[in-house]
């Protein structure tokens, strides 16, 4: 078991480039985590790691491995599924990723439940709005929020999400409430922009009576946050476009309020992607049932 455990170690050190992450990720210290992997080097007689004091890489030899390392743990994860009774006393870890505002309005708050109905599998969810190399990153479980590209990866469908253009009512009183699309187009409005590395929106996609359109649309304010563009919405810089699941409560409020009602934004699709072979462990798999079933209710919910 101690070759195995070093073995994890090393695979959570490459995937997420850190001694520290690593050893938080696996509920221990830096000092037991670079311990275990100078054991790997030791017993492999080669350096898997470049290390200075502010960066830590891998070598030709630590990529080399690092593919058979997963395929190791793989394979030990499947054949301890083969001898546990999965419906009765599942058991481990499952990594999972989702978009901000997915991760805390949908994923997030169902964990404790899961948690409840599974004590011995364990959660560890991170929440960004950057791309995710689902792969690359050895996560179990991605939601998406968007048009997916071809994937290698096993993909489920889940919903498709209502999205809203709405504003808060002052800003409306200062600037006019917009009838469509073509009245953002300009100087007359400011729209507040989700804009990451690597992000392809930089148009929004509306309905319109020939069909969907795309509208160039600006503004002074963007972020990587999808809830920080909400708050400056309430607070009354701009128009943001939503999953309606995201601001339903603002909506019922009153907080924000339908703007451009003429031509909605097309719906967005939320998914579930899956590397395939993981989705064999039976731990991923009830997650993945559990955490779908959730998201369904909720996104029509707030429809």
């Amino acid at each position: 078991m101690a070759y195995v455990n070093n073995v994890r170690m090393f695979v959570r050190v490459y995937e997420l480039g850190s001694m520290s992450a690593a050893a938080r990720d696996q509920r221990t210290s830096p000092a037991v985590a670079s311990a275990r992997v100078a054991e790997m080097e030791k017993h492999l007689g080669v350096r898997l790691f470049n290390r200075t004091t502010r960066s830590l890489t891998p070598t030709e030899h630590g990529r080399t491995f690092y593919e058979g390392a997963q395929r190791i743990l793989e394979a030990i994860d499947e054949a301890e599924a083969a001898v546990v009774d999965a419906t009765q006393n599942p058991r481990g870890t499952v990594y999972v990723a989702a978009p901000l505002g997915i991760g805390r309005r949908l994923i997030a708050p169902d964990v404790p439940a899961f948690k409840d109905s599974y004590p011995e599998i364990d959660v560890r969810l991170r929440l960004s709005d950057r791309t995710i190399d689902v792969t690359g990153e050895g996560l179990d479980v991605a939601f998406h929020l968007g048009i997916l590209e071809d994937s290698t990866l096993k993909v489920r469908v889940i919903a498709d999400c209502p999205r809203v253009l709405c504003a808060a009512p002052d800003y409306i009183a200062a600037r006019g409430m917009p009838a469509d699309g073509a009245a953002l187009v300009g100087d007359g409005h400011d729209c507040l922009n989700l804009r990451f590395p690597g992000a392809r929106e930089f148009q929004w996609t509306l309905q319109t009576a020939e069909g969907p359109r795309r509208y160039e649309i600006g503004g002074p304010f963007e972020s990587d946050d999808g809830d920080v563009l909400t708050g400056w919405a309430l607070d009354g810089r701009g128009i943001v476009m939503k999953p309606v699941f995201e601001v339903a409560e603002h909506l019922r409020a009153g907080r924000l309020v339908p703007v451009a009602v003429a031509t909605p934004p097309l719906p967005v699709q939320l998914s579930c992607l899956t590397p395939h072979r993981r989705f064999r462990d039976p731990k991923i798999r009830l997650f993945v049932d559990f955490m779908v079933a959730r998201c369904k209710a909720a996104v029509a919910a707030a429809a």
